[in-house]
């Protein structure tokens, strides 16, 4: 009978510990197979595996397609018997590469180091294994074992069998574990890019992707094998040239163990595998990297506290070199929203805990049953452009501390109630103490500001002003208009910036809610000239004119001039005589729509996203 002993952190765990603040606590990491591990093998139907190379660089892949390929043999052995790419996979190259076919390797001392992941996605299971390799064997399978005459002909596909001596094992919790439905398929690998500056065709793999795999290593004593997901494209480029790729991820909220951060920590080489589990792509990375805490990543990717960033040495895009395909399913409840850098238009936020300047509600207007207007004082002037947004910081009111799961609100988990909101008032003069937001109840920190009573103490420190959703009319062109398409909340931008904008040139296109009419009423109402140059889309089924006869946003409507339409906006909508520029600031979804029909037209966009 074997027995677990608790194993001590390595130099680079309790480095990020220390780092990070984590209390003192015991390794739960097992020095055996534990029979949750043993269980695991036999189910779960994928299995990555990662080793290092003869120059020192860690490598990822992903097998299987069914359960039962990997078993334990004893309470330390495991055996994997298994299609994999012969050709183009690295860490097939690396464990049994350049052999003859069938011919056996032995490996001679402790063997080299392997680490893998069993992983479930359907179940959201998965359990981490280290050990040293004992034996391996690389065989020639391109017949497969299917005879069907119209049976799909593997290219490269090999049968590996691999005998791992494993030394300890961990079960992971199920967080950002996004669904897949897996299935075995016959490998038809062809390499279609090697290169460190990633391909055209890598780069939309990388940015589809909502999972990876990586690896790392300590020295020669240990390594590590384990998953990334979250919402697709969660994995960011901040560079693509000649002299390598270089991409970013989020850290997100996990055990706080920091296995895989420890290893980057004193050894900074990551492997990365990106499959795509439709096509039966996968992209293969290896770098070195970089961890950023803070304030530093903050920086780079605001709302983020800890990412990882990795300038790519190797890639290898492989068509077909997964041996299953998979059905993507339901996308983990614990997912963040996604995160943009600020590269990509979202400008730094001040992170320090001691701001210079806090806002204070001092009045609140209902608009709809959702929907509010918030006007805040100032501790101190702030400057302003209309179109701008400030973001203020809820974290003291809403942050309860560090939770492993949260399974009532699992959002939370990564949220650091930082929220930007489009300033709804126009700049009163170069410095103001007041502004104003509009927003929609629809999340924690709007409807924790819902909730609250004007002057009563609720402060908030500010994090930054910024943005740059200016609209403009081409000077001397009275004879050309812009249009303005809002979906909802999405009038914001347009409405600190009316009283600059020669309302005769603007054609406003609306898509509201039928229980969202107030923000129209208040809007016309404050504005009398914009009537006449709207047309209303009232979206939501059942909604008809003969609803609101007789009711005052209906009629309010009438009187001013509005066009209402019944129904959902359409492209032939957007054929407006002589419009310059359209602006949309609307739900991603609408927007994604709105460019598509506009493609090959100035377009300017804005979205909801913080």
């Amino acid at each position: 009978m074997a027995f677990s002993m608790a194993l001590p952190w390595s130099e680079g765990e309790e480095e990020m510990h220390r780092l990070l603040h984590v209390p003192n606590r015991d390794n739960p990491t097992s020095s055996m197979l534990t029979p949750q591990a043993a269980f695991s093998l036999r189910r779960f139907p994928l299995l990555a595996v990662g080793v290092i190379d003869a120059e020192g660089r860690p490598w990822v892949t992903v097998w299987g397609g069914e359960s039962g390929f990997s078993r334990p043999l004893s309470n330390t052995i495991v055996g994997t018997k298994t299609y994999v790419d012969r050709v183009n996979d690295p860490v097939v190259q690396c464990l049994v590469g350049g052999r003859a076919d069938g011919e056996v390797v032995k490996e001679e001392g402790t063997g080299r180091m392997v680490s893998a992941l069993t992983i479930d996605l359907m179940t959201r299971k998965r359990v981490k294994l280290y050990g040293r390799m004992v034996a391996g064997a690389l065989a020639n399978a391109d017949e497969g074992e299917n005879e069907e005459p119209n049976a799909v002909k593997p290219v490269n596909q090999g049968l590996i069998q691999l005998v791992v001596n494993v030394e300890q094992s961990l079960g992971n919790c199920p967080k950002y574990l996004n669904k897949k439905e897996v299935t075995p398929a016959p490998i038809q690998s062809k390499l279609v890019s090697d290169s460190p500056k990633l391909s055209t065709k890598a780069l939309e793999l990388l940015g589809d992707a909502d999972l990876f795999f990586v690896s790392s290593y300590y020295l020669d004593t240990d390594m590590d094998t384990n998953h990334r997901g979250g919402p697709p494209g969660f994995v960011r480029v901040l560079s693509n040239d000649s002299d390598g790729t270089e991409i970013v991820w989020p850290e997100y909220s996990g055990n706080r163990l920091y296995q895989t951060l420890g290893n980057l920590c004193r050894t900074p080489k990551a492997g990365l595998a990106f499959p795509n589990f439709v096509t039966g792509d996968i992209l293969y990375v290896t770098g070195d990297t970089e961890i950023l805490i803070g304030e530093d990543a903050a920086k780079l990717l605001p709302h983020t506290n800890l990412l990882v960033k990795l300038k790519i040495r190797s890639a290898k895009l492989v068509e077909s070199g997964l041996p299953f395909r998979g059905v993507p399913g339901e996308l983990s409840p614990y997912n963040p929203h996604l995160r943009l850098l600020v590269k990509e238009g979202r400008d730094v936020l001040d992170t320090s805990r001691n701001p210079p300047n806090n806002a204070m509600l001092e009045a609140k207007t209902e608009l709809t049953p959702t929907i509010s207007r918030y006007r805040f004082s100032t501790s101190a002037p702030i400057s302003y452009d209309a179109g701008q947004w400030v973001a203020l910081d809820f974290s003291e009111e809403l942050d309860i501390g560090y939770s492993h799961m949260r399974d009532d609100d699992p959002a939370s988990l990564n949220d650091d109630f930082i929220r930007t909101f489009t300033i709804s008032s126009p700049p009163s003069g170069p410095h103001t103490n007041i502004f104003e937001i509009t927003a929609r109840k629809n999340g924690p920190v709007t409807s924790f500001l819902e909730r609250q009573r004007p002057n009563v103490g609720l402060t908030v420190p500010i994090r930054g002003i910024g943005g740059d959703f200016k609209i403009t009319i081409p000077q001397g062109t009275d004879d050309q208009v812009i249009s303005f398409i809002a979906g909802g909340v999405g009038i914001t931008p347009l409405l600190s910036q009316l009283q600059s904008i020669p309302i005769p040139q603007l054609r406003l296109l609306w898509a509201v809610r039928k229980q969202d009419l107030g923000i129209v009423a208040d809007t016309l109402s404050t504005y009398n000239d914009l009537g006449p140059q709207t047309t209303l889309f009232v979206t939501e089924t059942g909604a008809s004119e003969q609803t609101f006869e007789g009711r005052r946003p209906f009629n309010l409507l009438q009187e001013q001039g509005t066009t209402v339409i019944w129904r959902r906006i359409q492209k032939e909508d957007l054929e407006i005589e002589g419009v310059h520029s359209f602006y949309i600031c609307a739900g991603v979804a609408l927007q994604n729509t709105l460019l598509k029909w506009l493609d090959g037209r100035n377009a300017i966009s804005e979205s909801f996203n913080y």
